[in-house]
C-alpha cells in the first residue's frame, strides 16, 4: 500500500493542474474577448489608413493590448536581442510554431512594423477576423492563385519597408523535437527579394497552450530570443533554409530551459 502512495499522489496532482489549467482557460478566453473589444475601439482607425502606416498602428495598439493581456493571464513576455535589428534594414522574420499563442505574442513584439503571413479563413471570424487582417497578407493554402498573389504582396511589403514575420514549419509543432522540417516559402522570398533572413525563437508558449490538450492553459514566463541575421546573398534558397535550421535548432536545444 505504502509503494502507491506516491503514484496517486501524482494523479491527484495531475487531476488537479488539468482542473485549474481549464479554469484559467475561460478566464483567459473572456479577458481576450473584453479587452479585444476594448482594443478594436483604436483598431478600428486601420479602416481608413494605409501602408506602412497602417501596420505600424496596429503594432502599437496590438503591444499595449498584449502587454496588458499576457500579464493578466499570467504569461508575461521577456525579448531579447533587439540589436540584432539594423535601422535602414529590413528582414524577413522566420519564427518558430509551437502554439496558437505564437502570433498575437510574436508579432506585436517585434521592434519595427510588421506583417505576418496568415491563413486567410480567420479573417472570417467576427471583430477578430478584421484585427487579424490589418496585421497580415492573407493566404488561401488551398489556392495556387491566392499563393502567388500572397507572394507578390510580400514583396510588396519588403519594398515598403516593413519586416515579414513567417512561421517555416507551417503548422504547430506538436513533436518533441525543437523544430518541425520547414517549408521553402520564406527563403525563396529572401533570396528572391535579398532581404536578410532574422531567426526569431519563442520559449514556453508550448507549456503555456499546448498545441495537444484542449482547452488548455496554465500560466508560465514566456521568452522571445532575436539571433543575428543571415544574408540571403550568394546563397541558394535550399542551402539558406538548412543553415537557418540549425541555427534555430540549436539555439533552442541550448536554451529551453524551465
Amino acid at each position: 500500500m505504502t509503494q502507491n502512495l506516491p503514484n496517486n499522489s501524482t494523479s491527484v496532482s495531475t487531476i488537479l493542474k488539468d482542473i485549474f489549467a481549464r479554469i484559467w482557460a475561460v478566464w483567459a478566453l473572456v479577458l481576450f474577448a473584453a479587452t479585444l473589444l476594448v482594443a478594436f475601439i483604436f483598431y478600428s482607425a486601420c479602416f481608413f489608413m494605409e501602408d506602412p502606416a497602417k501596420a505600424r498602428w496596429h503594432r502599437q495598439v496590438s503591444r499595449v493590448w498584449m502587454v496588458v493581456y499576457l500579464n493578466l493571464i499570467g504569461c508575461p513576455l521577456k525579448v531579447k536581442g533587439k540589436e540584432n535589428f539594423i535601422d535602414g534594414t529590413n528582414y524577413i522574420v522566420v519564427c518558430n510554431h509551437n502554439s496558437l499563442m505564437d502570433v498575437p505574442v510574436s508579432t506585436p513584439f517585434m521592434p519595427r512594423a510588421n506583417k505576418t503571413i496568415a491563413k486567410k479563413s480567420f479573417s472570417k471570424v467576427p471583430v477578430f477576423g478584421w484585427v487579424y487582417t490589418f496585421g497580415a497578407v492573407l493566404v488561401d493554402r488551398n489556392s495556387d492563385a491566392s499563393r502567388r498573389r500572397s507572394i507578390e504582396e510580400m514583396k510588396r511589403m519588403l519594398a515598403i519597408g516593413l519586416d515579414m514575420v513567417i512561421y517555416p514549419e507551417g503548422t504547430r509543432n506538436r513533436t518533441n523535437d525543437p523544430l518541425k522540417k520547414f517549408y521553402d516559402g520564406a527563403f525563396r522570398l529572401a533570396v528572391d527579394t535579398g532581404k536578410p533572413i532574422l531567426p526569431a525563437i519563442l520559449f514556453h508558449t508550448k507549456k503555456a497552450l499546448p498545441a495537444n490538450r484542449f482547452f488548455y492553459l496554465m500560466p508560465h514566463r514566456l521568452e522571445m530570443h532575436f539571433l543575428p541575421a543571415v544574408s540571403s546573398q550568394n546563397i541558394s534558397s535550399n542551402e539558406l533554409k538548412e543553415k537557418v535550421f540549425k541555427i534555430m535548432w540549436d539555439h533552442y536545444a541550448e536554451n529551453d530551459l524551465p
